[in-house]
Order: C-alpha cells, then structure tokens, then sequence
C-alpha cells in the first residue's frame, strides 16, 4: 500500500536540463516543488574530478551514467511485421540517469532551430507545393514561430556558458557566424572555443568548396564565465573527455551546477533521488491529474505524492512510455493513424569519412565537445534546393574532434587488418596524423516510425516495456547520399595520404552500435489534439494541469542537436506556468 504524502503546488519528474529548469523557476515564483529522479545525486567534486573522471572503461564502456537496461528498456523492430525484441545493452542511444540527466553527459553542441523547423509542412508545401511530400510522411508545423522562442533560446545560452560566434544580429551578417542562421538579438555569451588543426583544415577546404564555415557553438565555456543566475564556470581545459563524462573544470553547461544548486537552495524546492515514478494519477473525470505514485528503489517503499500539477520532465522516451502507461491521451496506431502517444517517433542519421595525412600531428587527445568547425549550407540554407535531389530536411557537415579517447580511438586506413602485429602497426602509425568529417541529417516523420506498449516484455515493477518501432526512411536514404557526395568533395581536395571515404546507408538501423543520443517525438506539440499531445506550452489537451517538457514534444528530428530548443521550451513552458496558476485551465483553446 504506498504511503500518501502531503500535496504539494508542482511535482516534476525527472531532473536534467528541463526539470532542473522548472524547478528553480517555478520555486522562485513562490510555488512548493517537489523533483522526483531515478538516480542518484552527483558533483563534481565527488564524481567528475581529476583523476577518477577519467575512465574510459567506467563511463563509457560500462556506462556509469546512463540508464541500467536490466531493469527497464526498450524493445526494439523496423517495422510492425516484425517481433520487437529487448535492447539487453544500450548503444544507439544513451539516456542519463542521474541528477542532471544526460545534460551531464553530453557535448555541449547549442543550436536554436528555426522556423524552417517550426513551419516544416507550410514551407515546403508553398515552395514546393502539397505533393512534394509523401503521403506517409506525418511532418506538421509545430504551433510556436521562431520570433516567439528568440528571447529563450538567448536565456538558455547565456545560462549554460555557449561559445561561439552570431552570424545574424538583428538581420545583419556577421563575417565568421553562420550566414544562415535566423537574426538573434545579441552575440553569444562568450567567444568560440580555440580552433584545433582539424578545424583549420577543415575550414580552409570548405571556403575553398564555396561553403560558409564556422565553429560549432557549443556550451563548452571557451574561458571562466559567471552566468546571469550567479553560476560560475571554468574555463575549458580541452582534456578530450567531454562526451559521455561530466566536466572536471565545470566548464560545460550542465544543470548539476547550474540551475539544480539554486533551485535547491530555495526553501521551496525538495529533491527526492532514487525515486522512480511509475504512474500519473488523474481525477474520476480523466481531465485532470491529481499526482504520481512512486516508488524507493531502494528500499522498496511505494509513495502517493498529490500535486496541483505535474511536470514530466524526464528522457524523452521515458516520458512517453509515463504517458502510456498512464492512459493519459489516446495512443497512436499506425494502421488507421488514430490517436497521438506515440506518434511521429524520430532519430537522426549521418555518415563520416576518416582522412590520413604523413607529416601531420593532430593532437586529437586535445579537444572539447565543441571542437568542430561546421558548414550548414545544406541545411539552415533555404536557397539550397532540395527538390533536385528528392528530399526534405538537412544536413550540417563538420570537421575536427570529439572525445577521441584513448581506448576507442583507433583510426587506420581501410584494408588494415583487425588483429595482430600489423593492426597495432597501423595504430602506432596513423593515431597523430588522423582527423574526421561527418555529417548530421535529419530525419522526418513517417506513420510507421512510432512507439507503444509492448506486449510481451516487462520492466522491474512489472510494466510494460515501451516498444519503439523505427527504421530509415527512402527521405533519409536521399539525403545520406547527397551528404556523403559532399563529405567526400571536401575530404578528396584536401588530398589525404589515405582515405576512408564515407558511405551512405543501405542497412535497416540497428539499436546495436551508438550513433546519437536524440531521440525526439512521441507526444508532440501542436495546434489541434487530434493530431498532436501537446499545446504550443506544451500543455497536456486531455489534462490542462500536466506539462510535459523535453525532445518528446518534436514534431520530427533536425539535423541540428536537439538542447537548444529543448532549454528554450522549458523558460517558454516555465513563464507560461506562472501565468496558468493565476488561472487554471487550457492556456490554448482546442
């Protein structure tokens, strides 16, 4: 029998970026919170200092951070004929599962989408009319414009320390910037982070293809900065363990030192770890929710805690299975295309190519998360035509480095042998005089790209497994192969000693090998419940007091990383909270 609590005003769950975000927001308004976390509480001083930080095995080989698959996971298929079976071990993607989420562990890669993103379905059909777009793509403009979210992209950057360089100030280019980003009232808070060779290189062969490169920005502090909340950041040491690490200098922007501290030092705000949330409890009329029911994992104790409203702030695929198994909103089928929890289910794609350069030493030891020099030309760029090559949505193409750490790092040429005296040979030889290009696509909606409740497998309390149905699609398979074409253009004049050139997708995704940790959709925002979750404040249509906050709320999947708008949504979603307690009920008319 769970022990009911006292009510509180607000209970999130789950306490990263976004609910770390409401948490102190929200208990400055006045409001008492109460954060519920399946993990632990971490530091940096107690777990991301020198030296222990720095181990390979520990964090990335056996995932220290990350969500513990033998007691909840997915399960896993292409498409619905197939039987989905459990993923035992993560690889494509790593949800965090600590205080701080996976802000803690990831890069720092800061973009703000754009209404090329916000407006999908109107400005492709006004540019390239209604049948450029395939019957099962389910791609929908996502109710909120790119003027709208401006002044909380700029919050967000200036709160998690970015580094890099404005390309468009108030319509005005600025030389060095992106020239296809969307006008921005000021610059980033702090300069771009120092530039490696790779970058140089990179950047000198893009300029010379005729593209626009820039450096990457990146929540990676490029010198010590205070943010506007009192925060204080160290300057990045460039140590080479960013990714799938917390930061040893606190020169990463991460909630675990940033917005989780104030929040709780406010005699308002309570964090309860190791609390793993299993329901959202509603009211007999099902259009309100009165609470969630949790459970110590620890000792067992199961709790009732009653809140005027509910925040569901966790992994975006942990927040949908929560819907799910709440019952809250009608889930999606892709046969007949009723129903919305589960819907539009994206991820991202991309390719790389490895060059091979005597004489050259690249120090890749030596980087930050940010570390890449980038052209978004045929992305962000609304003159690059897609219809010539059939497809909708972009790709960023970068070069430099990203954690290239001492176990995993191991480029040699193609043809070198996996094994044995002359693999260790190659090793010895190309480790200095190897750098990376990559590309990042996106990836649009399709109907059968969904989640649901599987039917046969479970987690630890007993519930049903979330099921995720997924594959590339003929759009992505397009555009993969334009993004190689142009990898490989700038990788060949570059004229590498040695080449392993990248190619494009022809395999069905696996969940086996890790690729990105970008998982966005299943309970999306929009501008009618019947096809969409979520409010443009990404309030629950079928209970007014539930928000839920995060990559869940994406239509579909940009080629850009998702924590720029996910930040910028949680200041929206926060300011639009303290106006709805003045006046429960729908902030949108359905």
């Amino acid at each position: 029998m769970a022990t009911k609590l006292k009510e509180v005003d607000v209970v999130i769950v789950g306490l990263g970026w976004t609910g770390g975000i409401l948490a102190k927001e929200l208990s400055e308004a006045g409001l008492k919170v109460v954060a519920l976390e399946r993990g632990g509480m971490r530091t940096t001083e107690s777990d991301y200092s020198v030296p222990h930080v720095r181990d390979e095995l520990r964090f990335v080989h056996r995932h220290d951070l990350m969500q513990n698959t033998a007691k909840d996971t997915l399960t896993i298929r292409n498409n619905p004929s197939q039987e989905a079976l459990p993923m035992r071990r993560l690889g494509s993607f790593l949800p965090g599962e600590v205080v701080g989420g996976s802000g803690v562990h990831w890069s720092g890669h800061t973009w703000r989408w754009t209404d090329m993103e916000f407006k999908i379905r109107s400005r492709y059909e006004e540019r390239y009319g209604k049948g450029y777009i395939p019957a099962d793509m389910t791609i929908q403009d996502w109710g909120i414009t790119y003027a709208e979210l401006e002044p909380y992209y700029d919050r967000f950057e200036y709160v998690a320390a970015v580094s890099g360089k404005a390309g468009n100030i108030r319509g005005q280019i600025q030389p060095g910037g992106n020239p296809f980003e969307a006008p921005r009232e000021r610059d980033y808070p702090l300069p771009p982070l120092t530039t490696l060779l790779a970058n140089e290189m990179f950047k000198t062969a893009a300029n010379n293809n005729g593209y626009h490169p820039f450096p990457r920005p990146s929540a990676n502090a490029s010198r010590a900065y205070t943010n506007p909340d009192g925060a204080r950041f160290g300057a990045c040491q460039y140590c080479g363990y960013c990714q799938r690490f917390g930061c040893e200098a606190n020169a990463k922007g991460s909630p675990h030192m940033t917005v989780i501290p104030i929040a709780m030092r406010n005699p308002n705000f309570e964090l309860r770890t190791h609390a793993w949330v299993t329901k959202v409890l509603k009211d007999s009329s099902g259009k309100r929710v009165t609470g969630v029911t949790y459970t110590n994992v620890l000792n067992g104790e199961e709790f009732e805690q009653p809140a005027a409203m509910v925040m569901l702030t966790a992994y975006a695929i942990n927040n949908v299975h929560l819907m799910l198994l709440s019952g809250i909103g009608q889930p999606y089928d892709p046969v007949s295309q009723q129903g919305v929890i589960g819907k539009n289910y994206c991820y991202q794609t991309g390719a790389g190519a490895t060059l091979f350069f005597e004489g050259r030493n690249f120090n890749p030891f030596m980087n930050a998360g940010g570390s890449s020099m980038t052209i978004d030309d045929h992305n962000a760029n609304w003159d690059f035509d897609r219809g010539k090559h059939g497809f909708l949505g972009g790709f960023t193409v970068a070069g430099g480095f990203n954690t290239a750490l001492p176990i995993g790092y191991r480029p040699v040429p193609r043809g070198t042998p996996a094994w044995g005296k002359a693999w260790k040979a190659a090793t010895a030889k190309w480790y200095q005089t190897a750098m990376n290009i990559g590309a990042s696509g996106s990836v649009m909606a399709n109907r059968y790209n969904c989640y649901d409740l599987d039917p046969t497998y479970r987690n630890a309390f007993g519930q049903p497994l979330m099921r995720m149905t997924f594959d590339y699609k003929a759009n992505e398979h397009k555009m993969g192969q334009h993004a190689v074409q142009v990898i490989n253009d700038i990788a060949k004049s570059m004229n590498p000693t040695a080449f392993n050139p990248a190619t494009a997708r022809t395999e069905p995704w696996t969940v086996v090998p890790y690729q990105s940790t970008h998982n966005t959709g299943g309970t999306i925002m929009g501008t009618n419940p019947k096809n969409s979750a979520l409010n443009k404040y990404l309030q629950s249509w079928d209970c007014h007091n539930l928000f839920v906050v995060g990559a869940n709320v994406f239509p579909h999947n940009a080629s850009y990383n998702p924590t720029g708008p996910v930040g910028a949504l949680a200041y929206w979603t926060a300011d639009a909270v303290k106006r709805y307690v003045k006046n429960p009920g729908p902030l949108v008319s359905a």
